[in-house]
């Protein structure tokens, strides 16, 4: 993303802009709303959209040095994803509008980012209901979430040029067990502005 100039989201703690910008945006950035109410989860991710929007370039620079304060139990980890579930689709719908004016690989890359959850999702409600309605799931379904767990760990792995990224795989049964569902109910629940945290 930051080859073409449009990272789509600068983590909170982790972005810096330039004041003069900031200063440009900073009325429709303090009165974000959708369906009409009042929104204040996910405001970087909304701040970059409007970024974007405003034609500027938005980058990720891998010599910054930032540090952030991460969750360490599982409720309060699975409330975070909650709030970022329902950031990323809200300000995926309002952003769509822009992709075509940035580049085709961004398109790709944000539809992938949303569809691939989605599609990781229909393969393993498909092999569960296999499983209950004959004892059995088809190999090509276990084979098909391997592959494309690899694939996805072996493309950070190459691009970071470290090996540890490979031990991602083992983050695959808890997004299947626990944030896969958990983003279904973020995009049920849209509209709930709870800060959650």
């Amino acid at each position: 993303q930051t080859r073409f100039g449009a990272v789509m989201c600068c983590c909170g703690p982790c972005a810096m802009y330039r004041r003069s910008a900031l200063m440009l945006l900073l009325d429709q950035y303090e009165t974000q709303f959708f369906r009409g109410k009042p929104s204040d989860f996910g405001e970087d991710r909304h701040l970059t959209i409007l970024m974007l929007k405003a034609g500027f370039r938005t980058e990720y620079v891998p010599d910054a040095i930032a540090a952030t304060v991460v969750p360490d139990k599982l409720l309060p980890y699975l409330r975070q994803q909650l709030r970022w579930a329902r950031s990323t689709y809200r300000d995926t719908l309002l952003g769509l509008h822009l992709l075509p004016g940035l580049d085709r690989y961004l398109t790709l890359d944000v539809l992938g980012q949303n569809l691939g959850p989605l599609l990781l999702a229909i393969s393993s409600i498909a092999a569960i209901a296999q499983l209950a309605l004959t004892d059995s799931v088809p190999w090509w379904t276990g084979l098909t979430i391997v592959v494309m767990t690899m694939v996805r760990c072996s493309v950070a792995a190459l691009r970071a040029g470290e090996l540890r990224f490979l031990g991602f795989a083992l983050h695959t049964p808890i997004n299947i067990f626990l944030l896969l569902p958990m983003k279904a109910y973020a995009l049920c629940t849209l509209s709930n502005s709870d800060w959650l945290s």
